[in-house]
């Protein structure tokens, strides 16, 4: 049994090294959902999807990878508040995060059409599909580290 983290009296496995064609799978969607997608608007949408999953590692992950790649500590500060804030994210951004929201939270009230329909006219069906794609793999990838106590500030990729 391949082992990293102890919590309690439970030991999780670590998750690459116990399913690697599994991992790499994952690894190959995420990279496919990113092509055609802007690197910045790709990490908002992780950000928020992790804050709403409560996944501290891929938080901490992601907010790290924006910083580096010139995202403004503002914009950072004010995903999760981004409707109070619209004005700091463009329109596209502004219905990446309310897809991301109701993608992630689905089992509470589905995606409603409202909220697709938006996504759909700034995206159009090829951007579409990577954008749900891309939600779709950080909420996977939040289950993974959450479900074996990745611990944040680790870079373990």
């Amino acid at each position: 049994m391949t082992n990293d983290t102890k919590i309690g009296t439970a030991t999780r496995i670590n998750f690459a090294k116990a399913a690697p064609k599994a991992f790499k799978a994952l690894i190959g969607f995420d990279a496919a959902a990113r092509e055609g997608l802007d690197p910045s608007l790709v990490e908002l949408v992780q950000i928020r999807a992790s804050q709403l999953n409560g996944c501290a590692y891929c938080l901490h992950l992601h907010t790290s990878d924006a910083r580096r790649a010139g995202e403004s500590e503002e914009r950072l500060h004010l995903v999760a508040l981004w409707r109070e804030a619209g004005h700091f994210f463009t329109a596209e951004e502004q219905a990446a995060l309310a897809l991301t929201e109701a993608v992630t939270l689905v089992a509470v009230g589905g995606v409603p059409d409202a909220v697709y329909a938006r996504a759909a006219e700034q995206f159009g069906d090829e951007r579409l599909a990577r954008l749900l794609a891309l939600i779709l793999t950080i909420n996977t990838w939040n289950r993974i580290a959450l479900s074996t106590a990745k611990v944040p500030g680790t870079d373990e990729r």
